[in-house]
């Protein structure tokens, strides 16, 4: 197993690090011995097969979830000893399954990022400058052209797309993107993952964790990687050095080559 390098103690503190995280539900255990930082301007990505632990170590970088042991510290607050909903507005959450119901504009939807709310809450009226931000944001991810789209409307690429400027309106200092080209067609996810890479020459410093199965869906900006499998870490760090063929072999039990053409990765199953 690689284990993740830590700098000295004079590095500037981090946005984010678990240290020997462990996590039970029902008596089992779902992490074990999780170890890892994030420093601002890193891009990392998290990647494990079904049921490896992804979406509870993303609770924790999101402040949703307390470890049972070891200690988790979220823009320099430690979880248990933080108020959480503080701290989650700093916190920008990329999340495919947005569950809403209500046939708002792309606008809109961008405007419920500052009000931390899936709905437009009752007799809340944002601000001219908040209505300015929203569409500067739609700017930002392509989108100035459908600022009065119906999300009902919009394809899933164009709502993923809405859900980043929705993030990005609270301007967090930690953005993350969970399975986001979930649902996505090879033209859509492409157009996606253009957008997440052009963020970065938008915001440079901008920290982010992107969660996925694949690693065809890996932006070409990302810096780092976090591998794990049934709960534990296969590997962490600089991500040319992370997705290896004997990583991915291990972390997914099966014989995979990975190769990395003009900054974007695949996989494929080994023959003979």
């Amino acid at each position: 197993m690689t284990k993740p390098t830590f700098e000295s103690a004079s590095a500037a503190s981090p946005v984010l690090e678990l240290r020997d995280v462990h996590f039970r539900r029902g008596g089992r255990a779902i992490l074990r011995d999780i170890t890892f930082r994030v420093q601002a301007g890193e891009r990392w990505a998290l990647l494990g097969p079904n049921g490896a632990g992804k979406s509870t170590i993303l609770g924790f970088c999101g402040a949703l979830t307390h470890p049972s042991e070891g200690t988790v510290d979220v823009l320099g607050s430690r979880i248990g000893r933080v108020d959480l909903q503080a701290l989650r507005r700093r916190i920008g959450h990329v999340n495919p399954r947005h569950p809403l119901d209500s046939p708002l504009s792309a606008t809109e939807v961008v405007l419920t990022g500052i009000t931390g709310t899936v709905e437009t809450p009752m007799r809340w009226v944002p601000q001219g400058d908040e209505v300015e931000r929203a569409q500067a944001m739609l700017d930002v991810v392509g989108l100035g052209a459908r600022r009065e789209a119906n999300w009902f409307t919009m394809s899933q690429g164009e709502r993923g797309r809405v859900l980043i400027a929705r993030a990005l309106v609270i301007r967090p200092d930690l953005l993350l993107l969970d399975e986001p080209t979930t649902g996505l067609d090879v033209a859509a996810r492409e157009q996606f993952l253009e957008t997440v890479d052009g963020l970065v020459r938008h915001d440079p410093e901008m920290t982010s964790i992107l969660v996925t199965h694949h690693l065809e869906e890996l932006p070409e900006t990302t810096t780092h990687a976090l591998v794990i499998s049934d709960g534990a870490v296969v590997a962490a760090g600089a991500v040319d050095q992370v997705l290896t063929t004997d990583t991915i072999t291990r972390a997914f039990r099966h014989p995979i080559d990975v190769a990395k053409h003009r900054g974007r990765w695949s996989a494929r199953a080994r023959r003979g």
